[in-house]
């Protein structure tokens, strides 16, 4: 069974923004869609199908776990804000969270692997890593891949690949997704073009949670759209390809931002970070906004002494089910509002902006 008090007190590798590119690219995942050959898919199956398919992986899903992972859990049980903080904490889609019957979640060492258990299919495998980092990802998660396809016979046909529930998942079954932090774009209205980009060239573009989500705190997933008919290696090429000119956009941005206007933009780092730390109540879209503006003034040498870890983190713990499992209490949104002030307070201890001419 999960920690959830351990893992509510700590924080993925993803979020430590040491990766390569970290500036801008805060996590890189990949994603494979799986099933098995010998049962209905999802989301069709009954929950007595679900219970047979979920018997079938957990075995082999705790059996690839690498050492020091946080093991497997039951998904089904769990109270919705358990569900809702591994949502939060990307551990679990939100689909996973709210569908319906037996399943389950693989979870491996800091928080850097989850294998979802019925979820659109009977098996999603994603792997995260800090920063631009697709090779790792795909090392990984080929591994896992291979190890368990020499327990269980996945679905798979010779012409098409992996069959999936969702037409666009067939093929590799692969979703290569980058995640992004862009204010710089955002502030100048510029992250326009780049969606228009993207969707020439048959990228998706995504909030935080993933698909339907909103776009919070400036970040955006970039991943690719359909799987048939390319290489697992070739999807990810692509990504590579497309990513440096979408960072290059926003570090060109920034730059001219600075460069035309610097003491406008310290002045809104500053009341940024003067509200953060001086907030009683504050909304969790407002700590996102404020934390975007935060993080964009650290990386440009504009605040002194918080680093981006700690921004990183900020931005997934003050979510609403994080700061209920804080708190070891449920609450309302008001009170919500009060605990997420408070929290950024004590996390953001006073620091001076660098002096202007600086």
């Amino acid at each position: 069974m999960l920690d959830f008090e351990a893992l509510t007190k700590s924080s993925g590798e993803w979020l430590k923004g040491v990766g390569p590119e970290s500036d801008v690219v805060v996590s890189s995942r990949i994603r494979l869609a799986r099933n098995l050959d010998r049962f209905p898919f999802p989301p069709q199956t009954s929950d007595a199908i679900r219970g047979e398919v979920e018997a079938v992986l957990r075995g082999p899903v705790v059996e690839v776990l690498p050492p020091g992972s946080m093991g497997y859990v039951r998904v089904d049980p769990l109270e919705t804000l358990d569900r809702q903080f591994l949502v939060e904490r990307q551990l679990i889609s939100r689909e996973h969270s709210e569908a319906k019957g037996p399943r389950g979640a693989g979870i491996g060492p800091q928080e850097s692997m989850s294998l979802m258990v019925n979820e659109e299919d009977h098996l999603r495998m994603q792997v995260l890593r800090s920063g631009l980092a697709l090779d790792e990802c795909w090392q990984e998660i080929n591994r896992i891949d291979d190890e368990l396809q020499q327990q269980v016979n996945f679905a798979f046909n010779e012409e098409f690949g992996y069959l999936t529930s969702c037409p666009t998942n067939v093929g590799t079954g692969m979703r290569v997704s980058v995640m992004l932090h862009l204010p710089a774009l955002v502030m100048t209205k510029e992250i326009q073009k780049v969606f228009q980009s993207m969707h020439k060239m048959s990228l998706a573009v995504r909030g935080l949670y993933g698909e339907g989500s909103q776009a919070m705190g400036d970040f955006y997933q970039i991943s690719n759209q359909m799987t048939l008919g390319k290489s697992e290696q070739q999807i990810i090429k692509s990504m590579q390809q497309v990513i440096p000119d979408v960072l290059e956009y926003e570090r060109r941005t920034r730059r001219e931002m600075v460069k035309d206007n610097r003491s406008k933009l310290h002045d809104k780092v500053s009341r940024a970070l003067g509200i953060l730390q001086s907030a009683r109540t504050i909304t969790s879209e407002e700590t996102m906004h404020l934390l975007s503006s935060l993080r964009l003034g650290i990386n440009l040498g504009l605040i002194d002494g918080i680093e981006i870890p700690t921004i990183n983190e900020l931005f997934i713990h003050t979510q609403p089910a994080h700061l209920q499992k804080l708190s070891g209490t449920p609450m309302e949104s008001s009170d919500r509002n009060a605990a997420r002030a408070s929290h950024i307070r004590l996390r953001l201890a006073p620091v001076e902006p660098t002096s202007e001419g600086e």
